[in-house]
């Protein structure tokens, strides 16, 4: 019987002698903790990148933002040398290169021309407005400043080849960087060389590889990450399906693939979007897995050079089908290379249903980095910090106790007894999830149930002991004796205190979305953060008449920040399935058939089949009190100590368990 998974593991040759083993590539992400303060790669970078060479990966890209391959990003004389310090970046490369050499793995480290207007002081190719703030400018690079820049590059090409590099990734005509400005009349209104038709507005990207492949020779590899089409309206307005497309049309996106497969470029990688459209830069759960296929498979149809692909493509059926049937050569994953390093070789050995899934939530990751947190990955606490954070060896076995089996109660109970430590999980409820279990009722939130069976499958493969139907008093835990337990509790919706708010037409968010049929045309979600709002989209796509009730002045504005791209597509599938949105309004009554609101404009009522309540979570009583003077140790993780996300529940009890 043939392996349905076969066409991964074929080997892919890059260019004229870059052979890469499989068709698996870890994307480029922006990872500060991976690098030192000279730009060198720090111990977690040597571990974090061995980590997805050791796991299988073919071919694993840098990040573009760090200072050994970003060329003077914002203002455009910053420096006349690439790096801050060559020889510390070089004696780390070269032990990573060795690293990866002993899985058969290759790396392409991004090099860039800059930010462009993506980032606030940044040099564009015209004056054109910020992404940040569009009332403001770019100064536009004069035609000496580009020279420096792509000088600059090719220099740095050839700094990276004499530390070991076989070849690199220009960054990026893609996400709306610098060289996305120049490519693109809508952004590029220059008259000289590098303005005007499409021959001149791509200057920039052939000089470059012309420079590269005179420096380094022609069997150094030259990539390029390419947008096939960007989906905007107009700056900071995204197209949702693509319609009224004011950057790159997909037409011109196959005409940019040719001339640059004529300019020397060795490979393409391939996504789509833009800042203005970030939900197709970074796209979230909403988006389907292997949106990206036709497009690709048009750019392979355009060109003779190898095509590589990224954007959601983290389901190895759906990449395997597609290099199968030609429509593409490789599939690149970065979130789900973050989430698990593993991947591949969990893929090769037959258990992709082990693979640690990413969930499309992009708080850890871009989120965290936007809010200038360490970025990361929500479901997998140990991402970029592998040598820093790795779960510690035991000294004292322990008998713990995990109370509750949501995401933190299975986060915990795996991560004790993977250390060594004899564990047991108890759930009040008939079976596992927690909160997972709503969240993953929405046909556009699958990947939480995926996420639930896969600490399922590894709670049973590291014999923790699972007890649901379970609900223990502080009592009970006491007379169980452990040496350590851990409190995973949970959260539980907000009733508020209004006038029949008991009625039979009520529910909490989590009986709507598990408990029972929810019937009528009319519904009123009481509550616009990201759960509610999840929610009203989830009735409105079934073809109801949805309202969000929310007091704040703008929806999605209360509890955890909502990732950049996640808030834009929410917001546009919200319009899109005409959700009203009925902000700086609270609910003060819930009557028969209607509900009563105090709006701006004063007291109004609406028709109500169902009101549905997602104004918020508290956490459930805690038995920490109760147990003092118990003799053993007491933890609380997750919702149950402080409400917040699916990282943040995994995160917290990770950190406790890594230690316990």
């Amino acid at each position: 019987m043939s392996y349905p998974y076969a066409p991964l593991f074929t080997p892919l040759t890059l260019g004229k002698t870059l052979t890469i083993q499989n068709r698996f590539c870890a994307g480029p992400l922006t990872l500060p903790s991976l690098h030192g303060p000279f730009g060198e790669f720090s111990p977690d970078g040597l571990a974090y990148f061995e980590a997805r060479a050791k796991g299988g990966f073919g071919l694993i890209y840098t990040g573009a933002f760090h200072p050994d391959t970003l060329v003077d990003p914002v203002h455009p004389l910053d420096s006349k040398q690439p790096l801050k310090a060559p020889k510390t970046f070089q004696r780390t490369a070269v032990e990573l290169l060795e690293r990866l050499d002993t899985y058969g793995a290759q790396m392409l480290p991004q090099v860039s021309m800059g930010y462009g207007r993506n980032a606030m002081g940044a040099y564009g190719p015209s004056e054109i407005p910020y992404y940040h703030d569009p009332s403001k400018t770019t100064p536009a690079l004069t035609k000496d400043q580009i020279k420096q820049k792509i000088d600059q590059m090719v220099a740095t090409a050839a700094f990276l080849k004499t530390c070991g590099f076989r070849g690199i990734e220009v960054h990026a005509m893609h996400w709306g960087y610098l060289l996305d400005q120049f490519a693109m009349s809508f952004m590029n209104h220059r008259t000289d060389e590098y303005g005007g038709e499409l021959e001149n507005r791509l200057r920039c990207a052939r000089e470059i590889v012309e420079g590269v492949k005179a420096v380094c020779g022609p069997d150094f590899v030259v990539s390029m990450r390419l947008a096939l089409k960007t989906y905007i309206q107009d700056y900071n307005r995204p197209s949702l399906h693509g319609e009224n497309e004011a950057g790159r049309t997909l037409e011109e996106g196959l005409a940019i693939c040719r001339r640059l497969e004529a300019y020397g470029y060795d490979c393409l990688s391939v996504d789509f979007g833009q800042y203005d459209s970030f939900y197709y830069a970074a796209p979230p759960c909403y988006m389907e897995k292997g949106r990206i296929l036709d497009l690709a498979a048009q750019a392979k149809q355009a060109v003779g050079i190898p095509i590589l692909c990224g954007g959601r493509m983290n389901d190895p059926l759906l990449a395997a089908k597609a290099i199968q049937e030609g429509q593409i050569d490789a599939v690149v994953l970065a979130r789900a290379s973050l989430a698990d390093p593993d991947y591949p070789q969990k893929v090769q050995k037959g258990q992709a249903e082990d693979i640690r899934p990413c969930i499309g939530c992009n708080q850890g990751c871009i989120g965290a980095l936007k809010l200038g947190r360490r970025a990361g990955c929500a479901v997998n606490p140990q991402a970029a910090r592998e040598a820093s954070f790795a779960p510690l060896p035991v000294f004292v076995k322990k008998n713990v106790l995990v109370v509750g089996g949501g995401a933190a109660g299975m986060e915990a109970a795996c991560t004790a007894a993977l250390r060594g430590h004899t564990v047991t999980l108890c759930e009040a409820g008939p079976e596992l999830g927690g909160s997972l279990i709503p969240a993953g009722a929405h046909t556009f939130k699958t990947d939480l149930n995926a996420l639930n069976a896969w600490y399922q499958r590894r709670l049973k493969a590291l014999g923790v002991t699972v007890q649901t139907g379970t609900r223990l008093t502080a009592q009970d835990i006491r007379d169980r004796a452990p040496d350590a337990v851990i409190l995973a509790l949970g959260a539980e919706p907000v009733v508020p205190p209004v006038p029949g708010i008991d009625g039979a037409t009520v529910y909490d968010c989590v009986t709507a979305l598990t408990g029972t049929e929810i019937q009528g045309e009319h519904i009123v979600v009481i509550g616009g953060g990201l759960v509610g709002c999840e929610t009203a989209l989830g009735f409105a796509q079934e073809g109801r008449t949805v309202t969000i009730v929310e007091a704040l002045p703008s929806i999605l504005s209360a509890g955890q920040p909502v990732p950049e791209s996640n808030q834009q597509m929410l917001e546009d599938l919200l319009a899109q399935a005409k959700v009203e949105l009925r902000t700086g309004t609270r609910l003060t009554a819930v009557t028969d058939g209607s509900v009563v609101l105090a709006a701006p404009s004063g007291e109004e009522t609406l028709p109500a089949d169902a009101v549905i309540l997602a104004a918020g979570f508290h956490p459930r009583p805690s038995l920490a009190e109760d147990m003092l003077g118990a003799g053993m140790e007491v933890y609380q993780v997750g919702d149950g100590s402080q409400v917040g996300s699916v990282m943040t529940a995994v995160h917290t009890a990770y950190t406790v368990a890594r230690t316990l």
